[in-house]
């Protein structure tokens, strides 16, 4: 049998019909970019996140990049952020010429450990930059009471994993001053090509991430500061409108394949699945257990034709490209630990229940073969 690490086919079944539309509308009606599509899929996105304006970028990256720069987020910044996640949080951060500053993660959830923040501040610290990794939220209400301590820091979430998650009932994206999203493909919620979009609570700050979205200008060819070329695409977020709808019942799915890999992988020692903290909605969109032996196991399993993933095998403050902060192994353990452990099992709508025994049923058997501790390495 084999089971892809991800199938976005299988999403879309039944969808068909309605994407050829949407493209056909779009096509007909002569407008490209920055049209109904955009601005209907602003106003529902904003809605979703709890937030009172949306603003629709053409990526992820692009969206942290618009909100820091929106934000005034320079040279001479720091900004607090976590060494356990996808090179964009720090590829921004780097962007608009600050510096990333890192504390470790929470070992349960991944995510940054609100325990650990408040040692890195500096008189520098502008912002702190928090992940919803894997689509478990990070501790936003202790963030905020940093934040708040520390004379009103800004604070700027990455929803990039995390559409449709909730802490104690409010959505991500919510919380911070400002909060980007990605609907890059594999997401929960993907569009057809690349996309994102910047949320936030302040006017100002839509304002200023529209007119950044589109050269910095305030009115055509008046251009108050440099911006990028960063519109949502008409076509993608025509497709994006059809799938929002989907998206509730998706991420349902993926609790419920969540719930069923917990049970398939209950006693079994060698294996941590993941956690959920009380008051917390986890959108799971990695399903990331921990194993000794992780490289080995992985062998095993892509041996038996299953697409299991390392989601991230080198933490950020070890990249090569990062060796100016001047870290070393050891700086941040916790990160360490989960680079070397952490494996990704298929998880998206779609995934069949025989799928799912036949992923458990394999990594049992190849973690039994491999019985190195967690913690070793």
């Amino acid at each position: 049998m084999q089971v892809p690490q991800l199938d976005l086919t299988r999403a879309h079944r039944g969808l068909e019909v309605e994407l050829l539309a949407a493209a056909e509308k779009v096509i007909l009606s002569g407008r490209y970019a920055l049209g109904e599509e955009v601005s209907g899929f602003e106003a529902a996105i904003a809605e979703l996140s709890g937030a009172a304006e949306a603003v629709a970028v053409n990526s992820g990256t692009d969206a942290l990049n618009l909100a820091l720069m929106a934000a005034g987020i320079g040279s001479g910044a720091e900004v607090v952020t976590t060494p356990f996640t996808f090179f964009a949080t720090v590829e921004a951060i780097l962007a608009v010429g600050a510096r990333p500053v890192f504390v470790d993660i929470d070992p349960g959830t991944f995510n940054v450990n609100p325990q650990l923040v408040e040692r890195a501040l500096t008189a520098r610290t502008r912002a702190l930059l928090p992940v919803h990794l894997f689509g478990h939220p990070a501790d936003m209400p202790r963030l905020e009471d940093v934040a708040e301590a520390e004379g009103g820091l800004l604070l700027i979430e990455d929803c990039a994993q995390a559409v449709g998650a909730s802490l104690n009932g409010v959505p991500v994206g919510s919380f911070g001053d400002l909060a980007a999203f990605s609907f890059y493909p594999t997401k929960n919620l993907g569009a057809l090509g690349d996309a994102g979009a910047v949320v936030t609570r302040y006017p100002d700050y839509a304002a200023a991430v529209r007119r950044l979205r589109n050269h910095g200008q305030s009115a055509p060819y008046h251009h108050d500061t440099r911006g990028l070329n960063s519109r949502m695409d008409e076509l993608q977020a025509a497709f994006l409108n059809v799938k929002l709808r989907r998206l509730s019942a998706w991420n349902q799915e993926r609790r419920k394949l969540a719930a069923t890999y917990g049970e398939l992988l209950a006693g079994i020692s060698e294996v941590e699945t993941p956690t959920e903290l009380a008051g917390c909605y986890h959108v799971y969109h990695q399903y990331a257990v921990r194993v000794g032996a992780r490289d080995d196991v992985l062998a095993e399993l892509k041996e038996a034709g299953i697409g299991a993933t390392v989601y991230y095998p080198v933490p950020l403050h070890l990249m090569k490209v990062l060796s100016f902060l001047g870290h070393k192994p050891g700086d941040f353990p916790e990160a360490e630990r989960a680079a070397r452990e952490v494996l990704c099992l298929p998880i998206y709508p779609g995934l069949t229940a025989k799928e799912q025994d036949y992923v458990a049923e394999h990594l049992k058997r190849a973690v039994k073969r491999h019985p190195q501790s967690k913690g070793e390495g």
